[in-house]
Order: C-alpha cells, then sequence, then structure tokens
C-alpha cells in the first residue's frame, strides 16, 4: 500500500480500510500465539500500513480544520 495511494481515498474510505486492518493484525496476534502465523512479515506490514492510514487520516482531518 503506497501513501498517494491513500491519499486519493476519502476519509470513510480510510476509516473502512483502518477497520478491515486492524481486524487482520488481531487475527495475525491470534495466529501467532497459537503458533499458526506463516508468514511472519505480515504482521509488520500491517503494523506499518495502520500507522500510514492513521497519518493520512490525521493530515486530511488537519486540512479540513485549517480551511474552515
Amino acid at each position: 500500500m503506497d501513501a498517494t495511494e491513500l491519499r486519493g481515498k476519502t476519509p470513510d474510505e480510510l476509516r473502512e480500510q483502518l477497520t478491515q486492518l486492524k481486524k487482520e493484525a488481531f487475527n495475525l496476534r491470534f495466529q501467532q500465539a497459537t503458533n499458526q502465523l506463516e508468514n511472519t512479515a505480515r504482521m509488520r506490514q500491517v503494523r506499518r500500513d495502520v500507522a500510514r492510514v492513521n497519518t493520512i487520516l490525521n493530515e486530511k482531518a488537519a486540512e479540513a480544520a485549517q480551511e474552515a
């Protein structure tokens, strides 16, 4: 997932993406706890994607507040 790709989305789409990523992170943590996780690098990718989405959401909120 690229930041430029995320900047083109609306805040509602970003929030939806964020909930999906958090669900995936939860499932990955559960798989790791039960020793069923195959791709350990995916945990890092998901964690960074969550941070990216949060950053873009905060940027859009700050931009909207500045315009108002």
